[in-house]
Parts: C-alpha cells; sequence; structure tokens
C-alpha cells in the first residue's frame, strides 16, 4: 500500500429513511465524503445475511448478500415498486438499527418486488444464477429453513439434511417460489454492488471488507459441503471455535462456529478458500482476515462448554492456505487481522506471509515497552485508532484505568476524553503505518454509546447507526488537513 488513511463505517450504520443502512444514495454521499475528507480507502464490516445476534460474522452464507442492505428506491425506479410501498418501509430515524422493524417491513416488499422483477427482467435473473455457482444451494437452505422453521441440523427430511442430491432436487422443485425469491435478492443485491463499487472506486477510494475466518454451523456453506467440517454423522461438532481469556474478555469468546476439516481442504489444494476469496475478490479491493492467528493454532473448545475457558490450541494450515491464497490471487491486498494472544509463531506466520498487520492505539498504553505504540512500528502495518470489536476513543478514555491516563498524558499530552481523541488520531496519522484507519466515530468525537460491538456480549450489538447531517463538509475539511499534514493525500 501506499501511504494512505481511510475510516470504517459498516453498511448498516450509513444513515437511511428505512431503518438501516443501504447500497443507495447515502452510501455515495459517504463516499463522497470520503473522497472531500482525502482518504483512499472505506473499510466496512462482512455483509452477508446476518445471524445470531444480528452479528454480520455469523451469516447464513460466506457467499451471498444482505437482503437489508438494498436499495428500495432503486427497486421503485426501476418499476418493481411504488410511492407507497417505500412509504410503508420508512421507519423512524433513530441511534440504533431495530432489526426486528426492518424484517417486518421489509421482506414483504421485497417479495413483492421479486414477482415483478422475474417478468420484468427474468433473462438477467437467470442468466446471473447460471453463472454464480453457489446460489443454488444458498436459495434452497434459505427456502428450506422458513419452510422447517429451524437450522438444518433439526430438517425432519434426513435426506435434506444429509444434501443427497434426490432429497436436493425434490425440495428444490417443491419450494421453487421461495427459491426464486432468493435468487432475484441475490440478483438485485450484485448488481447494486456493482454500481456502487464503480462510483466508490471511480472517485479514487477503494474498499476494505473483512472474510471472517469461520462460518456459521447454520448456513449453507456448511449444509451443502460437511465434509469440508470437523462433525459427526449428525453433523454437529464435537468441538467448536472460539479464543481464550484476553484483553477482549475475562472469560474468552464462545463463537460456537464449526472447526475446519484442514486435512481434507489441503488435499483438494483448499478450492473452498480459493472459491471464498474469488467471491471476496469481486466484493472488495482489500481484505481483511480475519482472527489470522487462528491460521498458525486455533483455540478448540468442546462443544458443550459454557464458556471459551475451557479448550486446547490446535495446529491450523500456516503457509499451506496463506501460499495457496496469495499465489491464486495475486492482484489483491490482503492485511492480517493479527490481534488476541499472539506467539513467536504467529508473529513468524505473518512475517513469512509478507502481510501487515494490525496495530491497534486503544491497546497501547501499558507502558513505554508497548508494541502498539507508534515508536515501535515498521511501515509495513496498519494504525488502528480502534476496530469494531473496540470502544471509540472517547469511550476508551473515560475507562481506561489510572495507569493508562496517567501515560497517556506522558506519551501523547492528552489529560481528558477530547484532549486524547485528538492525540490518538494525531498519533495514528502521524506514525510510519502504510495506512491510518479510525472509526468515523473518533472523528466525530461520540462516546461508548456509539460503540459498534462488545466481545463477548450477545446482545444490542451491530445496530449504532449514523444521524443525518453528521458528515459536514466542515468535518471533511478537518480530517483532510490532518490526513494531508502527514503525507496521506
Amino acid at each position: 500500500m501506499k501511504r494512505s488513511a481511510g475510516i470504517l463505517l459498516p453498511i448498516f450504520s450509513l444513515p437511511s429513511d428505512y431503518g438501516i443502512g443501504s447500497l443507495g444514495k447515502e452510501a455515495r454521499a459517504f463516499a463522497d465524503f470520503l473522497h472531500d475528507a482525502g482518504q483512499s480507502w472505506w473499510q466496512i464490516l462482512p455483509v452477508g445475511p446476518t445471524g445470531l445476534g444480528n452479528s454480520p460474522y455469523t451469516s447464513a452464507s460466506t457467499f451471498a448478500g444482505n437482503p437489508l442492505f438494498l436499495d428500495l428506491e432503486a427497486l421503485a425506479a426501476n418499476g418493481l415498486l411504488d410511492e407507497a410501498d417505500l412509504a410503508s418501509a420508512r421507519l423512524s430515524v433513530t441511534n440504533k438499527v431495530d432489526y426486528e422493524a426492518v424484517y417486518r417491513v421489509r421482506e414483504p416488499l421485497l417479495r413483492k418486488a421479486a414477482k415483478r422483477a422475474w417478468e420484468q427482467d427474468g433473462e438477467a435473473i437467470r442468466a446471473f444464477a447460471d453463472s454464480t455457482p453457489w446460489l443454488k444451494e444458498y436459495t434452497l437452505f434459505q427456502a428450506a429453513r422458513a419452510y422447517f422453521g429451524c437450522g438444518w441440523c433439526d430438517w425432519p427430511d434426513e435426506a435434506l439434511r444429509r444434501h443427497e442430491s434426490a432429497a436436493v432436487e425434490q425440495w428444490r422443485e417443491t419450494l421453487a417460489e421461495d427459491v426464486a425469491y432468493h435468487t432475484c435478492v441475490q440478483y438485485w443485491f450484485f448488481t447494486q454492488w456493482a454500481d456502487l463499487k464503480a462510483y466508490v472506486n471511480g472517485l479514487g477510494i477503494q474498499i476494505i471488507g473483512d472474510v471472517p475466518i469461520y462460518v456459521s454451523l447454520d448456513s449453507s456453506d456448511v449444509w451443502a459441503e460437511r465434509e469440508q467440517f470437523l462433525l459427526d454423522e449428525e453433523g454437529r461438532p464435537s468441538k467448536v471455535a472460539g479464543v481464550p481469556p484476553d484483553y477482549f474478555s475475562e472469560d474468552g469468546q464462545l463463537w460456537g462456529n464449526p472447526l475446519y476439516n484442514w486435512a481434507a481442504m489441503k488435499r483438494d489444494g483448499f478450492g473452498w478458500w480459493i472459491r471464498r476469496v474469488e467471491g471476496a475478490v469481486k466484493l472488495f479491493d482489500a481484505i481483511r482476515i480475519d482472527h489470522f492467528r487462528g491460521l498458525e493454532s486455533y483455540w478448540a473448545i468442546p462443544a458443550d462448554s459454557d464458556t471459551a475457558k475451557v479448550g486446547q490450541w490446535e495446529k491450523g494450515p500456516g503457509m499451506d492456505l496463506l501460499r495457496v491464497l496469495t499465489s491464486w490471487f495475486s492482484g489483491i491486498t490482503y492485511i492480517a487481522e493479527d490481534l488476541g494472544i499472539l506467539t513467536d509463531a504467529v508473529h513468524d506466520l505473518r512475517n513469512e506471509s509478507g502481510l501487515p498487520g494490525m496495530k491497534v492505539l486503544e491497546f497501547a498504553f501499558s507502558g513505554p515497552d508497548n508494541a502498539y505504540l507508534p515508536h515501535h512500528y515498521q511501515p509495513h502495518c496498519i494504525c488502528y485508532t480502534g476496530t469494531h470489536d473496540n470502544d471509540t476513543a472517547v469511550g476508551w478514555y473515560t475507562h481506561a484505568t489510572a495507569e493508562e491516563k496517567a501515560f497517556a498524558k506522558s506519551y501523547l499530552g492528552a489529560d481528558d476524553a477530547e484532549s486524547a481523541r485528538r492525540a490518538l488520531l494525531r498519533a495514528g496519522q502521524g506514525s510510519v503505518a502504510e495506512l491510518f484507519v479510525a472509526q468515523l466515530q473518533d472523528y466525530l468525537g461520540l462516546g461508548s454509546e456509539s460503540r459498534i460491538n462488545i466481545p463477548g456480549v450477545a446482545e444490542d450489538n451491530w445496530c449504532w447507526r449514523l444521524r443525518p447531517g453528521k458528515t459536514t463538509s466542515a468535518l471533511a475539511e478537518e480530517i483532510r488537513d490532518l490526513t494531508h499534514a502527514f503525507s496521506r493525500c
């Protein structure tokens, strides 16, 4: 990467009249703001259909797009919805996404639009379906999950649970109407995404996307390709993914995802991962490999455990996988999310792979030897004030220990939340890191009420919304001046 800067803002956080951010005019307006602010990168979170707890990291598919992000006004412009439909979908502007309310009004409208779309754009939709290999399994999975009202492990048809071809084809015919609906939704998503990405790239801005290290058990990926995962005969894992206690959570994080069958993946040349990254490359200009340390060794937790404290480290695929991905997709930029409990082996893997790692300033203020302090950086890294799993800069300082605040005063010259916020932004911009990324909340001076996620807490995450009118020209000028002062634009 050249020396540059970017801002982290999830799609769902964009302002909107429809309860949640979309791929429409608000996304383009934010891209314009990034351009005016001298930013080269827009970092987002995964854009798949959200699962348990509305988390983008528990998706029903590693390939599909989130129907909630669709631009309803674009559908109306194409004659698929009318003004009355749009009026029924408008929700009060609040500080948080009300997912229940959005789901309640959204699906009936999309189903109505899909019936019209098949009549109007059927040829284009069929062409999309024919050129999208994962789509047939995903659309049937979603249709069957709604029909049976449960996850695939509990579907009453054993042959369908086992993904036996005869049962799959029989149910594809039985649920053809729902399959057609989900096919249309994905056609819209990828059409709208391509239009948005072309607009963003046309401004000289690139998109950083996130590839979660694991996939959800209740996903089309696991149902359709069970051999890629460590599952028993009933399709259930004996061990699940997570991380031991660390600075994010004293109990660790019990994610519950099935673990990969790395031996089987290696035997077929990591074809599943090649297909996965191939899908991500169509969406993003750079890919953040989530939980990079899990590629060296991962924390395996007994499936019946209540917390992540009980588990053991097991060896990951290491360079066997990374060598394939970096050679197969030589034109993509990768970022290693090398946070968590790190060892010399993890550092060695990152160095051998050649990927830039991450430095988080909010972790830095335990003392002068802390590796996250800017004076320790090597240029080939990405500096963040905080990630989506961190508090905002103001929230961090507010909840910092007395020792951290004392060292922040010594190191940053900051003695309150506002001066600490500004000093963190200057420290990151001025560091030797190739790329500096801040959460938009940090430029806005927002507190913990605007946090995206609290790791280890199941509820009330992934819902912060940007209020309309906050990304002003004055703010863009302020960010641009700071970015320009440190030769990042």
